[in-house]
């Protein structure tokens, strides 16, 4: 499984990005894909998922701002509004298959100016 990301960049505080995931290759069944994100010397955490079962999980720190969406379990879009330069972190995209497997994109870096 491969999964191809874009939509990173620059923006101000208060500013809006929307970050765009595809995957592609042989895959078993429904999955659950998402995102997470990793700041500068920290670890990286969850952000958002569309769950196997289709329901969508935040993390705290994003509710109300981030909205995830997905399409048949193989493409996701996370729309962020009301970024903070806290956000500032490479966001990277996550497809877990029904064997709980994990597969990561390649990152991509949200900056948050203040």
């Amino acid at each position: 499984v491969q999964l191809q990301a874009s939509g990173g960049g620059l923006v101000q505080f208060g500013g809006s990005l929307r970050l765009s995931c595809a995957a592609s290759g042989t895959m078993f069944g429904r999955n659950a894909m998402g995102w997470y994100r990793q700041a500068p010397g920290k670890q990286r955490e969850f952000v958002a998922e569309v769950a196997i079962s289709g329901d969508t999980n935040y993390a705290d720190s994003v509710k109300g701002r981030f909205t995830i969406s997905g399409d048949k379990r193989q493409s996701t879009v996370l729309q962020m509004n009301s970024l903070k330069p806290e956000d500032t972190a490479v966001y990277y995209c996550n497809l877990r298959d029904p064997r709980g497997i994990d597969y990561w994109g390649v990152g991509t870096l949200v900056t948050v100016s203040s």
